[in-house]
């Protein structure tokens, strides 16, 4: 456990910050905390070594290619390879009713090609038997998506990577064309989010179809979570979010491979449409207002 390197995206608050916190405490050799602002991310590392944690900080932007490029190479020139990557990065519609095209491709640059870049130059110095978390969301779970021909295509076995970006793309002509159709949803609002967190979903199955030695791949759903994003709403507390991401890092069986689990540490099947899964958007405005009396 002691000689292990992992790295987690947009760790300095939310559940990323749960989820370095948690790596700390299970005695990882080496957990870097990372963020786009490089103040924030220091501040956050100090927040945590008040409580006698100790990670390591580097800047990262995972919608920098550059960015992504130079922490990859600080880390395979110093470590020599990466043990645990946890892709947590992510961000939230501003508007939860109505989608721009703007706001759509920023959503899906961060939460899905975000993950693609860090899989392009971080998956080459993943050691043997590495592990890979994609964090997800249950509005990531298929049953967000009602279109027959997506959801037939992104269950696919043998999904490649082509699939997904066609999924987006699709997704963001429609917007573009103002050509959405609200049947082709479960609901039809934080709409960029759902559509990117189903991608990324897929992506997690598109990746361990692809990856080798033995490097397993997995995405999960952490629960609502109270953090920024969610404005304070939610029934979890970061610390109690991390646990679960910690537990596919570093105790499940090497062979569980290209899951979705719940944050209870439960496994559900991503690819069955006719789950009844998803919590809607209410339960989300109503803890809002329960924040905000």
């Amino acid at each position: 456990m002691t000689s292990k390197i992992a790295l987690v995206t947009g760790s300095n608050q939310g559940i990323g910050f749960g989820i370095v916190r948690e790596l700390c405490r299970r005695n990882v050799g080496v957990v870097y905390l990372t963020s786009r602002n490089i103040q924030r991310g220091k501040e956050a590392v100090a927040k945590l070594e008040k409580d006698g944690f100790y990670p390591k900080y580097h800047q990262l932007d995972v919608s920098d290619e550059e960015s992504v490029k130079t922490f990859a190479e600080y880390v395979k020139n110093k470590y020599g390879g990466l043990d645990i990557l946890i892709n947590n990065a992510g961000v939230l519609d501003s508007d939860f009713y109505k989608v721009s095209f703007e706001e759509a491709k920023r959503i899906i640059d961060v939460n899905v090609h975000g993950i693609i870049l860090m899989q392009k130059h971080f998956f080459p110095i993943l050691r043997d038997n590495a592990r890979v978390i994609n964090v997800s969301s249950d509005w990531g779970h298929i049953t967000n998506i009602k279109n027959p021909y997506w959801v037939q295509r992104l269950t696919n076995k043998d999904i490649k990577l082509e699939d997904v970006y066609g999924f987006l793309n699709w997704f963001l002509d429609s917007v573009k064309n103002n050509a959405l159709k609200e049947e082709d949803f479960f609901e039809n609002s934080v709409l960029a989010y759902r559509v990117s967190k189903v991608a990324v979903s897929a992506l997690t199955r598109v990746q361990q179809n692809d990856v080798g030695k033995g490097i397993s791949i997995n995405s999960l759903n952490p629960g609502f979570v109270r953090t920024n994003m969610t404005k304070g709403g939610g029934d979890m507390t970061v610390v109690e979010a991390g646990v679960t991401p910690v537990y596919l890092a570093l105790d499940i069986d090497q062979s569980v491979k290209g899951k979705y689990f719940w944050f209870d540490k439960t496994e559900v099947d991503w690819a069955d449409s006719t789950l009844d899964v998803v919590d809607t958007f209410d339960a989300f405005e109503k803890a809002l207002e329960e924040v905000n009396k």
